[in-house]
């Protein structure tokens, strides 16, 4: 499918969540029990996948505010999925930026074809993620990986690793080139179906290599690109539970005694009720414009800032809808009970998954430090860190 206006866009993506929701409750229970290929494949085959490929090279050129309307739409519905691409669209930016004329050609042909590219970035086992053991010796990859979102269903794998110079690079491999296993020993409480498990790499060939390194050396925009999808992650998530929230307060909950004595007929009659909700709705909203502001911020910085406080520019601003976006997310998560009552909180709704899976993935990186730059900057303008998760 081909997408060519921020509109199209949008409608693709709410295809995509309606596809993707009657499946949703499922696949959070069985997790990596069960590899949500259907899903998966509609989501390839939506055309998303290719929106950020610049048009010099065949694509759209679509911009962040795009990229994050997209992501939040269907990460309303299921934040795994919407979680999937997340690599994907950091390596199609990184490509754009750093990719040399072969590189760019043969994986936004793949990118544009519809094939996935995911991730292979972080480890364990060292002082923190990106301490990285894996190798790129002779043009030969060896290490083993973890939190490897999206790997497991990919067409292609970028791996973080050091060359024979000590430098990082971004190898290249073909998801099912001799010597790549991808596993399923993804068990945590939530985002249970993005299945981020390990990639084990023994002796692989490597055809595309980029020099990963020179990306931080420079005022850089791909970290506050990143974020920015996480951030519509969140911010979905703080939607999706608002919605369900709402339904279940219209449809199924009933007024507590207290409210009843109250004059209440309704759960939605109870003062507490509209006051929560209200509150709810009304942080939502404004995580969905400070996502918007920051999406917008991102555009005008563009994906080469022209120096430094350009960069800080647009790393501060997705800095706040991150951190905004992910409190709110488990506020509304957790409130969803206090509002909706114990009946809620039955297996069958597994309404639940909302906070599981905000607070799973709100501690992708910690949300203090980003409140944290963006007082720094306010008070004594020091410019944040150049680095992936700012």
């Amino acid at each position: 499918m081909t997408i060519d206006s921020h509109d199209a866009a949008v409608a693709a993506a709410h295809e995509v969540a309606a596809a993707l929701a009657p499946g949703v409750v499922r696949r959070d229970r069985e997790g990596a029990a069960t590899v949500p290929a259907g899903a998966l494949a509609a989501l390839d085959a939506s055309g998303l996948l290719a929106i950020t490929v610049p048009a010099a090279d065949g694509g759209p050129g679509l911009g962040a505010p795009t990229l994050a309307e997209v992501t939040r739409i269907v990460a309303a519905v299921d934040p795994a999925i919407a979680q999937v691409p997340q690599a994907h669209y950091l390596l199609v930016d990184v490509l754009a930026v750093h990719g040399d004329d072969a590189t760019r050609a043969a994986l936004y042909a793949e990118v544009l074809a519809g094939r996935r590219i995911g991730n292979a970035l972080a480890e364990r086992g060292g002082r923190h993620a990106q301490d990285l053991r894996t190798r790129l010796a002779g043009g030969r990859l060896s290490g083993r990986k973890y939190y490897t979102t999206g790997a497991l269903t990919s067409a292609w794998i970028a791996v973080s690793a050091l060359d024979d110079a000590g430098r990082l690079v971004l190898a290249f491999v073909p998801r099912d080139a001799p010597g790549v296993s991808v596993d399923t020993d993804w068990d945590v409480m939530g985002q249970r179906a993005t299945i981020s498990g390990t990639a084990t790499f023994e002796d692989v060939g490597v055809p595309l290599v980029l020099d990963y390194a020179r990306a931080y050396e420079v005022p850089q925009q791909l970290g506050a690109r990143a974020q920015l999808v996480h951030a519509a992650i969140e911010v979905g998530i703080a939607g999706g539970a608002l919605r369900d929230a709402r339904a279940y307060l219209r449809e199924k909950a009933r007024p507590s005694t207290e409210a009843v004595r109250a004059g209440a007929a309704t759960a939605a009659d109870d003062p507490h009720v509209l006051h929560r909700y209200g509150r709810a709705a009304s942080r939502v909203r404004a995580a969905e414009a400070l996502l918007a502001d920051a999406a917008r911020t991102v555009d005008e910085v563009g994906l080469v800032p022209a120096g430094a406080a350009e960069a800080a520019r647009g790393s501060l601003a997705v800095a706040a809808a991150k951190a905004f976006g992910s409190e709110v997310a488990l506020e509304v998560a957790s409130d969803l009970f206090q509002m909706c009552g114990t009946s809620a909180t039955a297996a069958a709704y597994d309404l639940d998954r909302h906070w599981r899976n905000a607070r799973t993935h709100s501690v992708h990186d910690p949300l203090d430090w980003k409140y944290h730059h963006l007082a720094a900057y306010e008070l004594a303008d020091v410019q944040p860190p150049n680095h992936g998760q700012l």
